[in-house]
């Protein structure tokens, strides 16, 4: 029996080494078993007349204040004539679910909510290198904090940006789990509380990977070799290039986005990475893109069977020219030409990038479309883009005299 029923606190249990079943208060019936090193919680109530032991989970996995709260709510069950004991012996009969089988599950159930195919490909990919191998053929409700932190454990130190990923979508599997009375709570993949006291912060061990951009100096000879080139794809690419934009907002453009009379695209904000609407003023070089393109349905940029191009079609493009950068590198490739060569005032060269501005004074002041400023900006930059840096004028008039 227990020894007290004093409230105890979370130092009480730390410290305690004796062996033997203690009370800690705050809840009737709370318990803690000490045997050797092991510490587990136990809810001890009385039911037709029988006493009864319902465990908790252990110590510290589960802290003195889980364990609490976790007490409390199977006290209502008990208040309201449901046998704990009876309900998890009904939860072990169910029929196993895997932690693979739920991903898949959880995926098509998440997938309406996601812009592009892109996020769902890489829950796919994630959960397949990384937890599968561990966890995936495991019963949901078999998978605990050891477990998942040899998923992570591996990567958390040399991927974090990944490794923190994986966990937030390993979270999200088995948060469906308990919602459908697949396991039990708690989560072990939550951060909060839990995995925070046994991994590094991400932001300690990230460290952020830029995508490689061409040099703007470069852009030029770039574009030169690109109109050597007939097709969707290079069209787009181009397009990417001149407005500055993702290459997604580009690829999944629709022909009812664009006024040419008043030289603008309005990209909607359910394809914006920001979910704000973003106004594009079209140069003189987008124009030019836009009239070589053919009316084939709805989007600008028709791949096979009449769908949008794919989201591999312009890194494939870059990878035949030889190129070891990335579409969305050409963002980097207009800061830096804007920032390093150009008199254009940063908050418009921003708002042509759709960022949104940390400075809340900045924010405010810059609150308008700047879309006239951002005009000139952008015409700058395609009659930038369409004339050769000093060097290469110089060799094509030296040629033209020799020819």
């Amino acid at each position: 029996m227990p020894t007290t029923t004093a409230p105890k606190t979370d130092r009480w249990v730390t410290t305690l080494t004796k062996e033997g079943v203690f009370a800690v208060g705050g809840i009737h019936g709370l318990v803690i078993r000490v045997r050797g090193k092991s510490k587990q919680w136990f809810l001890r109530y009385r039911l037709n007349g029988k006493r009864r032991d319902l465990s908790l989970g252990s110590y510290p996995e589960i802290t003195l204040g889980e364990a609490r709260m976790l007490a409390l709510v199977e006290r209502k069950k008990i208040g309201d004539g449901i046998d704990p004991l009876a309900e998890k012996a009904r939860h072990k009969a169910r029929a196993v679910v895997t932690f693979k089988e739920a991903s898949h599950q959880v995926i098509e159930a998440k997938r309406p909510e996601w812009k592009n195919a892109k996020h769902g490909a890489q829950w796919e990919s994630t959960l397949a290198q990384y937890a599968f191998p561990v966890i995936g053929k495991m019963d949901l409700k078999e998978i605990d904090t050891p477990h998942v932190l040899e998923v992570l454990n591996g990567i958390w130190a040399t991927k974090n940006e990944t490794a923190a990923r994986l966990r937030g979508r390993i979270e999200a599997v088995l948060s469906w789990g308990i919602a459908r009375k697949y396991r039990d709570e708690p989560n072990p993949a939550r951060w909060t509380g839990h995995l925070a006291t046994m991994l590094a912060k991400p932001s300690k061990v990230q460290t952020v990977e830029h995508h490689k951009a061409l040099p703007y100096d470069q852009i030029h000879g770039f574009i030169r070799k690109l109109h050597q080139r007939e097709s969707m794809s290079a069209l787009a690419l181009e397009l990417v290039i001149l407005t500055a934009c993702r290459s997604g907002e580009v690829r999944l453009a629709t022909w009812d986005e664009f006024n040419l009379e008043k030289r603008l695209w309005t990209i909607p904000a359910a394809r914006m990475k920001a979910e704000k609407e973003h106004t594009v003023p079209l140069s003189n070089g987008a124009l030019r893109v836009l009239e070589k393109l053919p009316r084939l349905g709805a989007y600008l940029f028709v791949g096979q069977k009449g769908k949008p191009l794919s989201d591999m079609a312009l890194t494939q493009l870059m990878r035949g020219m030889g190129m070891d950068e990335v579409p969305h590198g050409f963002r980097s490739t207009f800061r830096d030409w804007a920032g390093e060569t150009t008199a254009h005032p940063r908050e418009v060269i921003e708002h042509a990038l759709a960022h949104l501005l940390k400075d809340k004074a900045e924010a405010s002041y810059a609150r308008g479309t700047l879309l006239e400023k951002r005009a000139r900006l952008m015409e700058d930059w395609s009659g930038y883009c369409d004339t050769p840096p000093a060097t290469d004028a110089k060799v094509i008039q030296i040629r033209e005299k020799q020819a």
